[in-house]
């Protein structure tokens, strides 16, 4: 395995980057919610089939939202139409708004009760867009199936039986453990950066992104997952049957979307799976090839106040992770 790090960990000391530091790693969670979810499929416990109203009766209502009319895999694959909760919970996208807010706890129903309050963006499974809400309720059917929260089962059914020792699922609790470099994030064009490595608990404490984990520990995960150690076949062919993601949605063109798991073309031929996670200051980008030989992950821990060099900075990762893959591919031997 190598590690390779570049720059400095603290803007204030010029420390180095920690080689097996812990990361926020944000939407990469739903990675591990979904394979749960999958598991619990396998076991008879559930359909993917299932309404979300058949686990949480009429939690999702209102303003044309409709649980009757959604289904489990709609929810893990982004085409349940439901309203993103995000927007609601960042009153103020600034330096002070962080601050303000970072602290401030939400429940999982006053989430979902948040993205209830807008209108769906589409009937379900006639269109694609990306919903936080989706994860947070998969989470709420987990405990719904199980008794258990779906912490619990990640834990149960993946960290330990993988050893992934460095990998948890904090909650409400908002800070890294060390060693770990600290998160930047620029509010705006030109702004001061502006240390966010404290969680924003608003969006970094449920089942669409909470959890903390290293790049060892994530490139074990996402290895042992396309191997088929966590899931039996027709599972792991279930969450690798995907949909294509509409161009302008920021992600690499002709990527598709399988159950909580992403297919990004690689320029060599072929692809690769994962799936990334971003939040304030923070970026990690998991990539495995479909035989799991060869995982990368990259983690980035400041964040440009410009949507153009954001987009360039994420350009850069996608660029970095494809030669670092094809390369691989290329050589005689696997690393």
């Amino acid at each position: 395995m190598w590690a390779v790090r570049s720059g400095g960990s603290n803007l204030s000391t010029g420390q180095p980057v920690p080689t097996n530091g812990y990361l926020r790693i944000g939407s990469t969670t739903k990675t591990f919610v979904a394979t749960v979810l999958l598991q619990l499929a396998g076991e008879g416990r559930l359909s993917l089939d299932d309404t979300v109203d058949s686990w949480l009766p009429g939690l999702v209502h209102g303003h044309g939202n409709d649980g009757h009319r959604v289904m489990l895999r709609q929810l893990l694959q982004h085409t349940s139409g439901l309203p993103d909760y995000i927007g609601d919970v960042v009153p103020d996208l600034s330096a002070a708004g962080y601050r303000t807010n970072r602290w401030t706890t939400y429940t999982s129903l006053q989430r979902v009760a948040l993205a209830m309050k807008h209108q769906p963006s589409f009937a379900p499974g006639v269109g694609w867009e990306y919903s936080n809400t989706n994860y947070v309720l998969l989470g709420m059917v987990i405990k719904a199936v199980t008794g258990h929260s779906w912490e619990y089962e990640v834990r149960a059914r993946i960290l330990r039986p993988l050893r992934l020792t460095r990998t948890l699922a904090p909650g409400n609790w908002p800070f890294l453990p060390g060693p770990h470099a600290r998160n930047y994030q620029q509010f705006e064009p030109g702004g001061a950066m502006t240390d966010t490595t404290a969680a924003y608990l608003p969006f970094d404490a449920d089942a669409d992104g909470s959890m903390i984990s290293t790049a060892a520990d994530i490139n074990r995960f996402f290895t042992a997952l396309v191997q088929g150690r966590l899931l039996a076949p027709a599972q792991l062919t279930e969450m690798q049957r995907t949909v294509g993601v509409p161009a302008d949605r920021g992600f690499p063109p002709d990527t598709r979307d399988g159950l909580g798991l992403f297919w990004t073309p690689l320029s060599c031929g072929g692809g690769y799976w994962g799936h990334s996670g971003d939040g304030f200051g923070y970026l990690v980008w998991p990539a495995t090839t479909p035989d799991g030989r060869t995982t990368v992950t990259v983690s980035l821990h400041s964040r440009p106040g410009d949507e153009g060099t954001a987009t360039r900075q994420i350009q850069d990762v996608t660029a970095f992770v494809d030669r670092a893959l094809c390369s691989a591919h290329r050589s005689p031997t696997s690393t």
